[in-house]
């Protein structure tokens, strides 16, 4: 009886565990591109302050992360989540915006200062 109850107690305590972990890795992973969407834009507004973009660079990046969250926002609603092929399509975009930030800032076109 005794050998029992500790084996069911195992268990329990097993997918209370495993349930736990899981949802701590899918908040990771959701907070992970909101936090790298939060981040990019940081880095577009960086770029306005600074004169390292031009308003025309501004307003296409900002654009283009509007998109991304648009994407996602979508993905959200429809079905359980975002599947690992939306994940993926959204971290593409990700990578994409987030190189031509850094092409953008670094061209040497500089916003003029009336």
């Amino acid at each position: 009886m005794k050998k029992q109850l500790g084996i069911v107690l195992a268990a329990v305590v097993f997918t209370i565990g495993f349930s736990i972990v899981a949802n701590a890795q899918e908040y990771r992973r959701n907070h992970n591109i909101n936090a790298r969407e939060a981040r990019q834009e940081r880095r577009i507004y960086q770029g306005i302050e600074s004169g390292q973009l031009t308003q025309r660079e501004a307003l296409r990046l900002d654009r283009r992360e509007d998109h991304i969250e648009s994407l996602e926002a979508r993905y959200r609603r429809t079905g359980d989540g975002i599947s690992p092929r939306e994940r993926a399509r959204l971290e593409r975009d990700l990578n994409r915006t987030s190189r031509d930030i850094y092409r953008q800032k670094h061209d040497n076109q500089r916003r003029r200062n009336w």
